[in-house]
Formats: C-alpha cells, sequence, structure tokens
C-alpha cells in the first residue's frame, strides 16, 4: 500500500481521499436507512463488506422494504452492477493476476474505475485504482456501521432527510448519461414504464419492466452516423 501511495501526486492522494470519504457519508444513509426500515443490524454491515456496491444495496433495502420479493431485489441489483462487465474489459493489466486479481475485481466501482481510466500510464493508472479501490472499502462498510448505529438509536431517520441521499446519489450518477438525447429519450420511456407498472406490479418489478426501453437505445445507436476515417 505504501508503494502505491507513492506512486500518486499529493493531489491525486487528496482526490482519492476526499472520494472515499464521501462514500462513507452515502454509506451513513444506507446503514441508517436499512436498520429503520426494519432490517436487522447485522444486514448491512454483511452486505457492506461482501458487495461493496452501494446502488445495488440501496436497492435491495429499498425494494425489500418497500414489501417487494428479494428475488426481484436481487435481479435489479444485478441489473445495475452489469455495467461493470464491460468496466472489467477496460481495465485487465489494471487488475493483476491469480489472488489480486480477484481482490481487484471485488474492488470494482464507478470511482475506482473513473481513477483508474484518468491516468496518463499503466502505473499509475494501477495505483490510483487500488488506492481508490480499498479506500472505498473501508469507508462504505465503516459508513454504514455508523448509520446502523444511528438507525438504531434515532427510529424516524426521516427527520434528518437521510431518505432523500439514495435517490439523490442516483440521480447524480445518471445525470452525465442524460446529455445523449437518445439516451434521454431511453430513461424518459423506461420511467414511464416503471411509473405506469408501479399501479399493478409489486414493488421491485417495476424496475426490471423498465428495461423495456431499451430498444429504442439501441434504435438510436444505429442511427449515429459512423465517424469519419482520418
Amino acid at each position: 500500500m505504501h508503494s502505491i501511495w507513492r506512486t500518486l501526486t499529493r493531489a491525486q492522494r487528496r482526490d482519492i481521499a476526499l472520494v472515499s470519504m464521501a462514500v462513507g457519508v452515502t454509506a451513513l444513509s444506507y446503514g441508517a436507512i436499512a436498520v429503520s426500515s426494519g432490517f436487522p443490524l447485522w444486514l448491512p454491515l454483511l452486505m457492506a463488506p461482501l458487495v461493496v456496491a452501494g446502488s445495488a444495496e440501496f436497492l435491495f433495502v429499498g425494494i425489500v422494504g418497500a414489501g417487494g420479493s428479494p428475488v426481484a431485489a436481487v435481479l435489479a441489483g444485478l441489473l445495475v452492477n452489469a455495467r461493470h462487465i464491460p468496466f472489467g474489459l477496460a481495465l485487465p493489466d489494471v487488475l493483476g493476476r491469480g489472488w489480486r486479481r480477484l481482490l481487484g475485481t471485488h474492488l470494482m466501482n464507478d470511482e475506482s474505475v473513473v481513477f483508474a481510466l484518468a491516468q496518463s500510464d499503466a502505473r499509475r493508472s494501477r495505483a490510483a485504482y487500488w488506492a481508490c479501490g480499498l479506500g472505498i472499502l473501508v469507508c462504505w462498510p465503516a459508513g454504514a456501521l455508523a448509520g446502523a448505529a444511528l438507525g438504531t438509536a434515532v427510529r424516524d431517520t426521516d427527520a434528518f432527510g437521510l431518505d432523500a441521499m439514495f435517490p439523490a446519489v442516483l440521480l447524480a450518477l445518471v445525470l452525465p448519461a442524460l446529455r445523449d438525447r437518445g439516451t434521454l429519450r431511453t430513461a424518459l420511456a423506461g420511467a414511464a414504464l416503471a411509473l405506469a407498472a408501479t399501479l399493478v406490479l409489486p414493488p421491485g418489478l417495476p424496475v426490471l419492466l423498465a428495461l423495456a426501453a431499451l430498444p429504442l437505445a439501441w434504435r438510436a445507436a444505429g442511427r449515429q452516423p459512423a465517424e469519419a476515417p482520418r
């Protein structure tokens, strides 16, 4: 870890530390919401280091807490984390080999991938990826623990506005992608389908039904003109 930290500049170390701490703050709301929604204290504490995927964990807690099926919650989490497939294809050299590759895959998240891809050489990419991944591996469970303790002591976490952090975080994640018109149309169509389905389907299933809007994205991608040869 010391060699990884020395490879990065002071500014890079600062940015990674700030992002890791921000993830810990988000985990605070996750732990509080999970416990106040009726889940046992051990569940968010177990899921935090084993899953290390905030959006999937938030979805699971939100869907099951609202009375949805755990199977639907797991499927929704898997669909959200399907973005890790292209992440892994883009970072084969960063993950390492053997047991390091297994651990590196477990540490994969949006933040560590972004930091890795932003570097100018492979050595710095590896250092940034592992530093951010390990930082989040520490801060996410720590924040979940603190949040779970808060949720146990204060049953009405809505009074702190922590419940609003989940949709706010998800909105912040998708906003940059919505600048593309095709993606925006697909997202709006999927949202409309999910909203309409909430009237007749149990919690969790409307999210999966929103995938029916994906052909719009494929159609829009097929209409994009090919890049002119250089």
